[in-house]
């Protein structure tokens, strides 16, 4: 009797970099897309014995992104890996599940004296934008998100009333900065099973976005927790479309730098100096959900 039995398991093509360049007479329109392609479905044979009979070639799925990148366009991550993960599982019989994970990078056109240039970019130094969409046969799943948002409150943020041991060496602070990179990502109701008609992905995106900042803004913030809670609650309120998202958030300590050897005092209120420590950090993490709904984003967010 065998001791060993397959688990769960998955395969396909990683970090296919594929750009796109649509042109509209002089003017061109660039989408920079990372593509990550994962297929599972009845795979035993090539696990056991080393049958590729039900084996699509990862070079297959390299070559079938950016063939659909021609073909179908890019309107959004959401929207081309949805036409992805549809076309592995409806065209190959052997694969029922096929997940897309995708980054876009964005860029900007490089403004000079006379306008904007049509065809010459810059790439923007904002947030990563991260989509992943599982397609089961049946529906979707599509879990859209950001990371890398970086945000500095410089006051209206404390840190007291902790607990202390023999340990504690850290002084409570009453006007510190706040300062976060934020992965986030959210869970959209939408399925695409009952026929109901697909968000428009990137308005959705913006608005998600730019209700995260109001937040972080508006916050004045006792913990780096509450004001992450804050930031979800106020997108799950506003986007009634949504069902959970969560979030991992890094705090970017400051600290104020000992002047008091050179004689200089450095007072908050007089505008204070500060060391930015890169690590070790504080790692927040936590899912806000719609009341009702269930955690279905996985914790790790690192590798969405």
């Amino acid at each position: 009797m065998p001791i060993t039995i397959l688990g769960q398991n998955q395969y396909g093509k990683a970090e296919n970099r594929v750009v796109k360049i649509t042109r509209d007479g002089a003017t061109h329109r660039i989408k920079d897309l990372n593509v990550s392609v994962a297929l599972s479905g009845d795979l035993d044979d090539v696990h056991y014995s080393g049958s590729n009979a039900n084996v699509l070639p990862t070079d297959t799925t390299k070559n079938t992104v950016f063939a659909f990148a021609k073909e179908h366009g890019i309107d959004s991550a959401e929207q081309f890996g949805m036409a992805l993960a549809r076309h592995f599982v409806e065209e190959t019989e052997p694969i029922s599940t096929a997940r897309i994970r995708i980054e876009e990078y964005a860029w900007e056109r490089i403004a000079t004296p006379e306008g904007e240039a049509p065809h010459s970019f810059v790439r923007q130094g904002r947030e990563t934008r991260t989509a992943q969409i599982t397609y089961d046969g049946t529906g979707f799943q599509i879990l859209s998100g950001l990371k890398g948002l970086t945000v500095l409150n410089s006051t209206d943020s404390e840190f007291w009333g902790y607990i202390k041991d023999r340990y504690t060496t850290l002084k409570e602070d009453y006007d510190r900065i706040l300062a976060t990179d934020v992965s986030a990502v959210w869970r959209h109701e939408w399925s695409g099973r009952d026929g109901e008609e697909a968000p428009e992905w990137q308005s959705s995106y913006e608005s998600v976005r730019e209700i995260m900042l109001g937040a972080f803004a508006r916050t004045y913030s006792l913990s780096l927790q509450q004001t992450l809670y804050r930031m979800g609650a106020e997108v799950i309120e506003g986007k009634p479309e949504l069902a959970e998202i969560r979030f991992a958030m890094p705090n970017k300590h400051h600290f104020k730098v000992d002047l008091e050897p050179f004689g200089v005092k450095n007072e908050t209120a007089d505008g204070a100096v500060y060391i930015a420590a890169d690590r070790p950090y504080g790692l927040i993490e936590a899912t806000v959900l719609r009341d009702g709904a269930e955690a279905l984003i996985p914790l790790d967010l690192t590798n969405l």
